[in-house]
């Protein structure tokens, strides 16, 4: 596995460079230009300026995340051709800089939900909490006030400009169901796939965060079922997953290690990560210590290494701990120590097949 850590920019991070350049083993960042609306055309000028700050630390930029898909794509509006268009240019333009993975989702309006960005642990750590009771008895516009006050960080997904639009494109999703959206789906990645193909470069759909509809709006990208679904849509390499064991884990019907061995050709990106779910469907981000959690993260590696896995991974939300002061879920303590635990498993795993 190539491991990589996501780096938010210049200005928009707590997290220096120098500070990742020291974890062992970190290769390359995976980032984004936050400052692009999502639908226009990434600017070469910016994408060569984050190659410039990636090189001088010796990492690579071949994983993006995200390339935000505009919703008249995903509501299948007439407009949608031409920011599909813009959506191919700028998949030329990263294949300039040696961009080898898009990480995108397909969620309509939100991208991850949680209710509590801080929740208190029984260490005193915190940590990203989603509270299932909550989330359905309240209205989408105190969850986007949350996110607002959130100082001094871009939050991707949760553009202050684009949810200012949020009632009405929620409206209009009411009469779009989980079939239309699939067919929407297929439309795109019959359009942008070929161009990803012909530029070497991956598309990498992420799971939906939680797995479940939210809101009354149409989730599909929830279990091995329907991401099964999506990968047949356009039988290529270049169409695949970035399988994320946090996402898909708080619903513990999924199989995260089963999924690893079916999509084994299609995972050219993995978020691990593990989370904590309790009975009543609330669940709570955890360390990445298998026993700390609901998800098994050492039969998670077990997997990876079982399939000789080479794709790019990198550690997902951490917690909040020794009272760092970060963006969510994105300090560098506890994704440190999440990659200390993942070289870990898998080191342990090299020397037993090396007897």
């Amino acid at each position: 596995m190539r491991m990589t850590f996501r780096w938010y920019g210049e200005g928009n991070d707590t997290v220096t460079l120098k500070q990742i350049r020291q974890i062992p083993g970190v290769e390359g960042i995976v980032w984004m230009l936050h400052d692009v609306p999502a639908g226009e055309v990434w600017p070469m000028d910016k994408i060569r300026h984050y190659k410039k700050l990636a090189d001088e630390y010796g990492f690579h930029i071949e994983v993006v995340e995200s390339v935000n898909v505009h919703e008249d794509i995903k509501m299948g509006l007439p407009s949608r051709d031409r920011y599909i268009e813009n959506y191919m240019q700028t998949i030329r333009n990263l294949a300039e800089v040696g961009v080898k993975v898009i990480c995108y989702n397909f969620m309509p309006v939100f991208d991850w939900l949680r209710t509590d960005l801080s929740k208190e642990m029984e260490d005193g750590s915190t940590a990203l909490f989603f509270e299932k009771a909550k989330i359905d008895s309240m209205d989408y516009r105190e969850l986007i006030r949350m996110i607002a006050e959130i100082p001094g960080f871009t939050m991707p997904g949760w553009e202050p400009e684009r949810l200012k639009q949020a009632g009405p494109v929620i409206e209009a999703y009411q009469s779009i169901t989980e079939e239309d959206l699939f067919r929407n789906l297929e439309y795109f990645l019959k359009a942008v796939v070929p161009v990803a193909e012909q530029y070497d470069i991956k598309m990498a759909i992420h799971p939906d965060d939680p797995p479940w509809s939210v809101f009354g709006l149409p989730r599909i990208i929830t279990n091995q079922e329907n991401i099964r679904r999506v990968l047949k849509m356009v039988d290529s390499p270049y169409n695949g997953v970035t399988l994320c064991s946090g996402s898909l884990g708080a619903n513990p019907a999924n199989d995260i290690p089963a999924m690893i061995r079916e999509f084994r050709d299609r995972i050219p990106f993995a978020h691990i990560r593990n989370v904590r779910v309790y009975d009543n469907g609330d669940f709570i981000e955890t360390s990445h210590r298998s026993s700390d959690g609901s998800v098994d993260i050492a039969e998670v590696v077990r997997a990876y290494h079982e399939i000789g896995f080479t794709g790019y991974v990198r550690p997902d939300h951490g917690r909040h701990i020794w009272d760092e002061r970060c963006r969510p879920g994105y300090g560098l303590y506890d994704r440190a120590l999440g990659i200390m635990y993942l070289w870990g498993a898998w080191d342990a795993l090299e020397r037993v097949k090396k007897g």
